[in-house]
């Protein structure tokens, strides 16, 4: 059922949708750009559809992380001309969230009309631990509204004020986005087709530990890249020089591999692996055994023959969910094993597997590259999100619909 459905009639009505406009900026020109539009494009259609019905739209959202009040560098200002593009109607912009100028849009809004308001981060209010702390906030922000949709999946794992306490006082609707992300999310996790591969990259071990314990259970095989790589070779007892290493993490990586090979998961580590004397596209650049890495060196990719491995493993894949590069991709000296990941995942789609992009650094990744969206199943919005998801985590904004 679409938000629009579900909330019956809304043409005239006031209908606030949180949105997920989290986008990288460039600000080195004379005004800030996009470098990755994604998730703009990927909050359009429920916006659109709103305003298409008569829906006086307004739209919140959050940019970066400022400390709980304005900072230039995080203003949405920047996102309302793509939005506008995209949606093939003006949009409106209010310089603060609840305040005088958004009060004032709000009443100037007409059926069919949107407006966003600026960066809800800049309230305190927004990210409070405490409910006590949120409620002025999201009092202030539900009475700018009729309705709620809630669209925006990168914060449904934060229990914010627009994403969580607001929902609790309007009527309330899933947007299309964050349905679709948590009907995707079930499928990676309830009775999955097999052979299920789960790759997981980036730079830190800890972020993902959580994951690993669960997926242990669920998925066929897990490929490790990216910087995790390193506290997995030194759980095996191999020298990764100066690259990324998170000792604490070194027992809980022994631990896994154990469970493992005795379960019959195949975790899949590099058997090369690509290493720089520093961290820089410039730097002296040698291949090397995963059980060699000089002293003075980082790991910064996977290596060719180990790219060549993930691809195989991921040849006969029914299921894919990845999540972190598999090495520094914004380098060019470091993308190819990242590359290859991407290139098998779009040869399985085109099999008919069900590929999982899983948000952040990997959604930048595929398109940096030269991928569209369409040559995987699914790009998630929210990394976060769908690992929390995999843990097998609650998550509070999707929680809240089913709430009496």
């Amino acid at each position: 059922m679409s938000a629009i459905a579900s909330l019956g009639d809304v043409r005239g009505k006031r209908v606030l949708v949180r949105s997920d406009l989290n986008v990288p900026l460039d600000y080195s020109g004379e005004t800030p750009q996009i470098t990755d539009d994604g998730r703009v494009r990927a909050s359009v259609p429920t916006i659109k559809e709103l305003a298409e019905a008569g829906a006086r739209v307004i739209v919140c959202a959050h940019l970066g992380r400022p400390k709980g009040a304005p900072e230039d560098k995080f203003s949405l200002a920047p996102v309302v001309p793509r939005l506008a593009e995209l949606l093939g109607r003006p949009v409106a912009f209010a310089t603060d969230t609840v305040g005088a100028s958004a009060q004032e849009a709000v009443a100037a809004l007409e059926d069919g009309d949107v407006l966003l308001l600026e960066n809800l981060r800049f309230n305190p209010g927004e990210t409070a631990k405490a409910e006590e702390e949120r409620t002025e906030f999201a009092d202030a922000l539900a009475g700018l509204a009729d309705a709620y949709v809630s669209d925006g999946f990168g914060v449904v794992h934060r229990a914010q004020a627009s994403v969580y306490d607001v929902a609790k006082r309007l009527p309330s609707a899933m947007g299309g986005l964050v349905r679709t992300e948590v009907d995707v999310l079930r499928r990676l996790t309830e009775a999955p087709e097999r052979p299920y591969a789960v790759v997981l990259g980036g730079a830190k071990v800890a972020d993902k530990l959580a994951v690993i314990d669960n997926l242990l259970g669920k998925a066929d095989r897990l490929l490790v890249g990216g910087g995790m790589v390193y506290t997995f070779l030194a759980a095996q007892g191999h020298e990764v020089g100066t690259s990324l290493l998170d000792k604490d993490s070194i027992d809980a990586c022994r631990e896994y591999l154990d469970r493992a090979e005795q379960t019959g998961v195949d975790i899949v580590l590099p058997t090369d692996i690509v290493c720089g004397r520093e961290f820089s596209a410039d730097t002296e650049i040698v291949t090397v055994p995963a059980d060699q890495i000089p002293a003075d060196m980082m790991g910064l990719d996977i290596g060719p023959e180990s790219a060549r491995t993930y691809a195989e493993k991921l040849a006969d894949a029914r299921t894919v969910f990845w999540n972190g590069p598999m090495g520094a991709f914004e380098m060019a000296p470091f993308a190819a094993g990242t590359k290859a990941v991407a290139t098998a995942l779009a040869e399985a789609t085109s099999k008919g597997a069900l590929t999982v992009v899983g948000g952040g650094d990997s959604a930048a990744a595929v398109r940096q590259l030269g991928f569209k969206d369409d040559d995987f199943g699914h790009i998630s919005t929210g990394g976060g999100a769908s690992l929390e998801y995999l843990e097998g985590k609650e998550l509070p904004g999707v929680a809240v619909f089913a709430e009496d």
